[in-house]
């Protein structure tokens, strides 16, 4: 069930969420139920709220010590999964501490963090809660469909056995109409591309994967509500970000302090994480849905909504591909960017976790946009 708006402002409530990553999950399990800790942008999370569990996916934060988690994971992997390890094995104040891990096959990072959970569970090596694996497809056609469907019925069965009874229609359909309201809500925030600082709805998107659906839904509308429409824009040189996913506002807040504003992103954390509603309470739909409109990045059309309402709502002027160390794939889809939307481009590589090397970033793309022009 939703729970009551705080007395604070509503955008106040939605940063203190991305702030303070384990705040829900301590009102929830004050109350008695379970959190459950999530890892892959395709995690069929109304599944997790049916079972009566807060579903709170696992981020990074800058400055944590992730030297006990590159012993087991270092190396060719993306920093960012890294940190997530090192927040399992030994959480913070604000982390969310969960009683149940499910990662999914969103990206070979996230694999190898399955791996590597489930060997150090298997040797004894540490202690931290049960893992499930949920491996979806997102190749197109009915056979994908077909396995998915069979894959989230078992992860319901381990649900069901997880919390001591099966998952009824009631609560599923509660549980998608739920997380259906919150879709609602970030495709709104979507639409509001270069009226708020990028930082900023980055961080009302990651709020909602910290809170209860329902709630974040109502947060975000009144936030968004709340905004004062006849404010003026904010400034800065208007810019994409295409690139690796951004689990924190660190980058953006980087970038902005140095004169550009964030107008979108394709990401699955901010705009590229938009999807259309369910709908049917039903199995058989969270199978078309997963299968066909949660796109992890390996299987996302270079130039999709997010790059095009950044181009055209958000006015944005200029195109940065950002990759972090050892996730470096997205610079193959940059050039092809760069040229579909012919705007002045730039590419970072071998970025570190919660960083950018700004230094010189303003000069390339700034020349390129004179040489552009002449």
């Amino acid at each position: 069930m939703a729970q009551p708006l705080q007395a604070h402002r509503p955008a106040a409530a939605l940063r203190a969420a991305h702030e303070d990553r384990g705040l829900h999950a301590r009102r929830h399990r004050a109350r008695g139920l379970p959190v459950v800790g999530y890892v892959g942008c395709d995690t069929p999370v109304e599944l997790i709220t049916a079972a009566g569990a807060l579903p709170v996916r696992l981020a990074g934060r800058a400055g944590r010590d992730t030297s006990l988690a590159r012993t087991y994971l270092d190396g060719a992997v993306d920093p960012q999964v890294v940190n997530v390890l090192a927040a399992i094995l030994a959480p913070e104040d604000r982390d969310p501490a969960p009683d149940l891990i499910v990662v999914t096959h969103d990206c070979d990072a996230s694999l190898q963090l399955f791996h590597t959970l489930r060997e150090l569970r298997r040797i004894g090596a540490e202690t931290f809660p049960p893992v499930h694996f949920v491996d979806l497809l997102h190749l197109p056609g009915e056979p994908t469909r077909r396995y998915n469907l069979g894959r989230l019925r078992r992860f319901a069965d381990q649900l069901a056995a997880w919390r001591g009874r099966a998952l009824d229609a009631a609560e599923l359909a509660e549980a998608v109409a739920d997380h259906d309201a919150a879709r609602a809500a970030r495709t709104a925030l979507r639409r509001r591309a270069g009226a708020l600082p990028g930082g900023e709805r980055l961080r009302r998107y990651a709020a909602g994967t910290a809170m209860p659906a329902r709630e974040y839904a109502d947060t975000l509308t009144a936030a968004l509500a709340g905004d004062a429409a006849g404010d003026a824009a904010p400034a800065g040189r208007r810019l994409f970000l295409s690139g690796s996913s951004h689990d924190t506002a660190d980058v953006y807040d980087a970038l902005e302090g140095d004169g550009w504003l964030v107008v979108g992103e394709d990401h699955d954390w901010g705009d590229g994480g938009d999807q259309p509603p369910v709908g049917e309470p039903t199995l058989e739909a969270l199978a078309d849905h997963y299968t066909r409109a949660v796109l992890p990045a390996a299987v996302r059309p270079p130039l999709g909504t997010a790059v095009r309402d950044a181009l055209a709502d958000g006015g944005a002027q200029y195109v940065l591909t950002y990759c972090r160390r050892y996730d470096d794939a997205h610079r193959w889809v940059h050039p092809a960017l760069a040229a579909a939307t012919a705007a002045p481009a730039a590419l970072l590589r071998d970025q570190p976790y919660a960083g950018i090397d700004l230094p010189g970033l303003s000069d390339r793309l700034l020349s390129q946009e004179a040489r552009m022009t002449r």
